[in-house]
């Protein structure tokens, strides 16, 4: 009896497509499966490469969950029963994108995640994982039944992560310069990827999701950096001060954007470092409860 997998995505660069396209190989020309791909699309897409100004216009709505218009998904989506959902997205403003927000408020996500077994996977440049808690809430909402999470992250350190991303958000330049290394995850780690697909295949095939999360996890699917899980929480309360103050003062909304430009870098260059002290010197009397949290954050279980 054949069985349908679909693939969900959004991308600008082509990176997640590459990635879940990977992922999804061991399926692919096999005798009892159909796959079947879904890049989502806006009805007015956003540009890329993005100039800086629209980049950081889309903060409020990117932080707050404001949905877009997509185009409808295709008849084969939208009138087939799917096995298996392999779902890829990425995280603007410590969030999933404006375009994946918009296709789980679109009305047409529910018909097609409900009672699914469904894998996230994100591609990302460190920071996704309270982004995935708000994932898992629509999942939950929507009655989808998420089975595992893979997420694929620039390996550099976060400094360095920054400035590769940002050229190649701002000017379409991935590769290695003479003083940057190349931009997002790794040629090697995104053809490796396969090896995720093929342990999903193998849990798929007896039917049996029990402990798929714990395979992930202990083939390397799903890194957890502790001090940056403390820099997502910081990150978060403060992205809310900042994006409900924009969203309400629509009058002083371009001053505002500028000001947050200034403290969005001046945060990450200048807070992020003492915020890495006092992790470091904290460790000793939060090891207990960041190895808890650790293990939480790996899983795939809602609080």
């Amino acid at each position: 009896m054949q069985k349908n997998i679909l693939v969900i995505y959004y991308t600008q660069t082509g990176q997640l497509e590459d990635i879940v396209k990977k992922i999804a190989e061991p399926f692919e020309n096999k005798d009892g499966y159909q796959i079947t791909y879904y890049p989502i699309r806006l009805k007015k897409d956003f540009p890329f490469p993005w100039p800086s100004d629209v980049f950081f216009e889309t903060f409020p709505e990117s932080y707050l969950q404001i949905p877009q218009e997509i185009l409808p998904p295709p008849e084969d989506v939208l009138n087939k029963k799917f096995d298996l959902i392999l779902f890829g997205y990425q995280v603007w403003y410590l969030t999933p994108s404006i375009p994946i927000i918009s296709f789980l408020k679109s009305g047409y996500a529910e018909n097609i995640l409900k009672n699914t077994p469904i894998v996230t996977i994100s591609g990302t440049r460190n920071m996704w994982m309270f982004s995935q808690e708000k994932l898992k809430v629509y999942l939950n909402n929507m009655q989808a039944k998420l089975i595992g999470n893979i997420a694929l992250v620039d390996r550099h350190d976060n400094y360095t992560s920054v400035l590769t991303i940002l050229r190649w958000l701002t000017t379409g330049k991935k590769e290695k310069s003479t003083w940057l290394p190349a931009a997002g995850i790794s040629n090697k780690e995104i053809a490796e990827s396969i090896k995720y697909g093929k342990i999903i295949k193998k849990h798929f095939d007896n039917n049996n999701f029990q402990h798929l999360q714990t395979e992930l996890v202990s083939n390397g699917a799903v890194e957890i950096r502790p001090f940056l899980v403390r820099v997502e929480k910081v990150g978060n309360k403060i992205f809310t001060i900042w994006s409900n103050l924009i969203i309400k003062k629509k009058e002083k909304r371009p001053l505002l954007i500028k000001f947050f430009k200034v403290y969005l870098m001046t945060a990450i260059w200048i807070i992020s470092p003492i915020v890495l002290i006092f992790h470091i010197l904290l460790a000793p009397i939060l090891r207990s409860k960041r190895l808890k949290e650790k293990k939480y954050l790996q899983g795939i279980n809602l609080k």
